[in-house]
């Protein structure tokens, strides 16, 4: 018989605590700075989904190519029974995972959103039986206390998400991924690799521009919460390809010199015309840097996987 458990771990508030946080320092640096997860709000959300069908966007398509061809073998060199996923969502691409996982017995997906995690949660539950469903709401980039499951455990941090962190930030989050392994687990790793420039670009400036909506979306979220008054078509969307991090910027770029006014933080917020407001990194890899930031971490990389085309990459690895 499944059963479906839902634990919090993030206080109430504390949502509404951490934008307040990052909005005021933010904008108080230079370059000014929002971070990338205050896009995802319900309608942010909706515009991903879209991103992830568009034609230039590619990592999707590719990753959940990786797992329908390699399910089994990553199935065969873990043998999990329980299945631990940093950022689950939708839990849409795990499944391909958790039917490969003859043996599992719990999958614990990690989220800051409840209603997505109990989405997914009870789905999960009434199409597997047998399946074990304990949710976790809570911020994978903090300290994580999992449930007492059965092991081996499979980490999964799908979708490239570690691009979004700066190597200094993914030093960090490897290191607490690290602890969250005893001998015997394994981490799997879905990350973006360096390519042509143009592709990338593209990938993140599409004709139709979604991602130009999805990433003038963190005013509105500004707007509704905090009760700015951001004009988002005051700003132009951005996306650069830096040679020597290799990673893509997003960017909103102020069209006119202009004044934000956030009342909640009793602040004002000057742009200068052509001042860009930093709002995400999206990194590229290549294997051997992979290999390093992982050994760097106490993980030994054993597997590695690449779509058709060579993208995208997903990587087992296991605690030293």
């Amino acid at each position: 018989m499944s059963l479906f458990l839902l634990t919090r771990t993030l206080p109430e508030d504390a949502t509404e605590a951490a934008l307040r946080a990052d909005v005021q320092q933010g904008l108080g640096r230079n370059p000014k700075t929002l971070p990338p997860k205050w896009f995802y709000d319900a309608h942010g959300s909706e515009l991903f989904e879209q991103i992830t069908e568009l034609p230039e966007y590619y990592p999707t398509r590719a990753e959940r190519e990786i797992l329908i061809d390699r399910a089994d073998e990553i199935a065969a060199a873990t043998g999990a029974r329980t299945l631990v996923e940093l950022g689950s969502g939708s839990s849409e691409k795990t499944r391909h995972l958790i039917d490969a996982l003859a043996g599992l017995h719990t999958y614990v997906p990690v989220d800051v959103s409840e209603s997505a995690l109990t989405q997914a949660g009870h789905a999960l539950v009434a199409e597997r039986p047998g399946l074990n469903v304990h949710a976790l709401i809570a911020d994978f980039t903090a300290r994580l206390v999992l449930p007492d499951t059965p092991g081996p455990r499979l980490v999964a941090f799908l979708g490239g998400t570690i691009g979004n962190l700066l190597p200094a930030e993914r030093a960090e989050f490897l290191a607490s991924v690290r602890a969250l392994l005893s001998p015997g687990d394994a981490l799997l790793l879905g990350t973006d690799l360096v390519k042509d420039e143009k592709v990338l670009v593209r990938a993140y400036d599409d004709a139709a521009g979604v991602t130009a909506a999805f990433n003038k979306n963190v005013l509105n979220v500004v707007n509704r919460e905090l009760g700015a008054d951001f004009d988002p078509g005051a700003f132009d969307h951005m996306a650069l390809w830096d040679t020597g991090n290799e990673w893509i910027e997003m960017r909103l770029r102020s069209r006119t010199e202009q004044t934000v006014k956030i009342p909640a933080l009793d602040l004002a917020v000057d742009f200068a015309a052509g001042e860009d407001l930093h709002t995400e990194i999206s990194a590229k890899f290549r294997k051997g840097g992979i290999r390093a930031e992982l050994a760097a971490a106490g993980m030994e990389l054993t597997h590695w996987w690449t779509d058709g085309e060579g993208r995208f990459a997903l990587s087992l690895s296991e605690a030293r």
